[in-house]
C-alpha cells in the first residue's frame, strides 16, 4: 500500500466550475466536479499537451477541448482505442475540506 501526502484545500476556495485549475503541492492539476464528487489530473492532455481546465465532462469522462480524447473520470484511462491515461491524484472530502494525495518519495535526499 503506498503511502500518500495529504493537502488540504478549502471547498469554499475553489470556483463554482465544473473543471478548474488549480495549484497544490507546486504542481498545476485540473479539479473536475461531477456528480457532486471530486477528480483531480494532471492539467495537460497526455495526447497533445492541451489545457484540461478548458474541457468539459460527459458521461463520466473529462474531453479535452482539442481533439476531443475522453479520460474516464474515475481511472484515468483514455477511450477504448487510445492507448493513454491521465495521472490521477486521490481525493476525498470532509466537511468544507478538499484533500488531494500525493504519493511520498520511498526515500531522501539529505
Amino acid at each position: 500500500m503506498r503511502q500518500l501526502k495529504w493537502v488540504a484545500l478549502s471547498k469554499t476556495a475553489l470556483s463554482i466550475a465544473d473543471v478548474q485549475i488549480i495549484s497544490v503541492n507546486g504542481k498545476r492539476l485540473v479539479l473536475v466536479k461531477h456528480d457532486e464528487e471530486f477528480y483531480a489530473f494532471t492539467s495537460k492532455c497526455p495526447h497533445a499537451g492541451a489545457d484540461l481546465a478548458n474541457g468539459w465532462c460527459s458521461k463520466g469522462y473529462l474531453i479535452c477541448p482539442v481533439h476531443r480524447y475522453q479520460y474516464h473520470l474515475k481511472s484515468g484511462r483514455g477511450a477504448s482505442g487510445q492507448g493513454d491515461y491521465l495521472k490521477n491524484y486521490p481525493v476525498r472530502v470532509s466537511g468544507d475540506q478538499l484533500f488531494i494525495g500525493f504519493n511520498k518519495p520511498w526515500f531522501r535526499f539529505w
